[in-house]
């Protein structure tokens, strides 16, 4: 089976009525865990960036605390789990400035891990590919949001 376009699905949803819309809705839901918080973000979290950037950001935090330090490898797999929990949560928003605090939190718990990973190349080029999409994104910002943001940056990087 082919998968049909976004253009294609728009329209199929646009003849649906709202009973349909909501059965469809609750079936996809029920197929992935990725949908289901997908969902539960745009129903519930959307209206209250502030409080979903905090959630993520604790969220971030228990994942390093429990990143087992005693050697890179084992450091590296917790600090990659943060991560795609990060871009995870940055998808379903899809905001610029949602996205440059929840990187700017993660790079920021990922520097003050008890851990030398400065000298591991591995997880240098894990911390500067996380500083150039803040980068991008603060790029992409407007002049006066990114003000605010800059100075955090230029601490992570400096």
């Amino acid at each position: 089976m082919k998968a049909a376009t976004a253009q294609e699905i728009k329209a199929g949803l646009k003849q649906k009525d709202g009973k349909e819309l909501v059965d469809i809705c609750l079936r996809l839901a029920r197929y992935k865990k990725e949908n289901k918080e997908l969902l539960t973000f745009l129903l519930f979290e959307a209206d209250d960036l502030p409080a979903y950037v905090k959630s993520v950001n604790e969220e971030i935090d228990e994942i390093f605390a429990g990143v087992n330090t005693s050697s890179v490898y084992f450091a590296k797999k917790g600090i990659r789990k943060a991560l795609r929990t990060a871009n995870k949560y940055i998808r379903y928003a899809g905001d610029k400035t949602v996205e440059v605090e929840i990187l700017l939190h993660y790079c920021t718990d990922f520097k003050g891990l008890k851990l030398a990973w400065q000298k591991s190349t591995l997880l240098s080029n894990i911390y500067n590919a996380q500083l150039k999409k803040i980068k991008a994104a603060l790029d992409s910002m407007h002049e006066d949001l990114r003000y605010d943001y800059q100075r955090s940056y230029e601490r992570l990087a400096g």
